[in-house]
């Protein structure tokens, strides 16, 4: 279907695809109204996006595998509302992302809220099938464990590097009595499954209290590079950017961000607070230091709407979700040689 819809689209040039794809301007329909989309980018069914964008954003409504307070679930729906607020042009980068690559909302993968194995095979197998059509996915979740079934199907055939934000290592093994599949095991079981590279794995931000020293240690006997809280406060932000880079180095690479990375004072609607995280700024700073590596996708996970009425939290995660797709589109282009190409006028909004 990829290849017959790829076909379907070739006629049309790069910048006539650019140009359908643009967010709806505030300037034309205020951006308090009309239907919520990520970024008020248009929506299509991920059966449309081989062949004819470049990045899709998807939610993934679950959080089946939340082990204290639940509401992610209802993460992705509050996203795409406070996502409206996210203009066209990344003032800290200038980086215009719908300049670079044709952007799309495509819907929520159909999760089974009451199957978490079922719905793991559902979220890789819609993102293998985008990644497979050329499509690099940008997912806001929903608990970690989403982060799984994604890497399984964009590492499937080579082990990927991973960037990894949060207050939690998720290297967990077991809950419960022999459950391992939670929102606390992900990248256990990614490694564990050669589709994640330990060596090329960094992991910021890393604070709080532990149910076991396993969990740290397991990660640190695999070559996972932890630059926990104490020693970012240490060094400063711009050390763990550029050590992260160093870890990851030049191969594909992908970035996971937890919002309880960032400090429960800035962002609260999330289910495992922890204090003495970053500030709203600070994981701005972060997040714009990873520019120009070979990003091939990227999540924002663990938003809980339930725990912060005001709708704080959601603002966070829509801002960060818009710093990696700047990421991602810079790096797309920069990939496909095609940075400078076409480029359009912007009009604010």
């Amino acid at each position: 279907m990829a290849q017959n819809l790829k076909q379907k689209t070739d006629h049309r040039s790069r910048r006539e695809r650019l140009e359908a794809y643009q967010p709806l301007s505030g300037m034309v329909v205020p951006r308090f109204a009309g239907i919520s989309t990520f970024m008020r980018l248009p929506h299509i069914a991920p059966t449309q996006a081989p062949g004819e964008i470049d990045i899709a954003l998807l939610g993934i409504p679950f959080d089946g595998a939340t082990t204290n307070r639940p509401g992610t679930r209802l993460g992705p729906r509050q996203v795409r509302e406070a996502s409206s607020l996210m203009r066209l042009v990344n003032y800290g980068t200038l980086v215009a992302p719908y300049e670079l690559c044709a952007c799309a909302d495509v819907g929520d993968v159909a999760v089974n809220p009451i199957d978490v194995q079922d719905t793991l095979r559902r979220i890789e197998a819609e993102v293998a099938y985008l990644h497979k059509g050329g499509v690099t996915p940008l997912s806001v979740g929903g608990d970690h464990i989403i982060s799984y079934p994604i890497l399984r199907a964009l590492g499937a055939e080579q082990p990927l590097g991973l960037i990894h934000v949060d207050a939690h290592s998720d290297t967990g093994d077991t809950y419960f009595g022999g459950q391992k599949l939670t929102h606390g095991t992900p990248f256990r079981r990614a490694i564990e499954d050669g589709v994640l590279d330990p060596k090329r794995m960094v992991q910021i931000g890393i604070r709080g209290t532990m149910y076991s020293t396993d969990e740290r240690d397991w990660a640190l006997d695999q070559g996972i590079r932890i630059i926990d809280m104490e020693e970012v406060a240490e060094k400063g932000i711009p050390y763990a950017i550029a050590e992260a880079r160093r870890v990851v180095g030049t191969g594909r690479t992908y970035f996971t961000f937890d919002i309880d990375s960032i400090d429960p004072a800035f962002a609260p609607g999330t289910g495992t607070p922890e204090i003495g995280g970053f500030t709203s700024r600070e994981a701005l700073q972060l997040v714009r230091g990873f520019r120009r590596l070979n990003l091939i996708g990227a999540d924002m996970v663990e938003v809980s709407p339930p725990l912060d009425q005001s709708g704080g939290t959601a603002l966070v995660g829509a801002s960060i979700a818009f710093e990696l797709l700047c990421l991602l589109a810079e790096a797309r282009s920069e990939r496909e040689g095609a940075a400078g190409e076409g480029r359009l006028n912007v009009v604010g909004s």
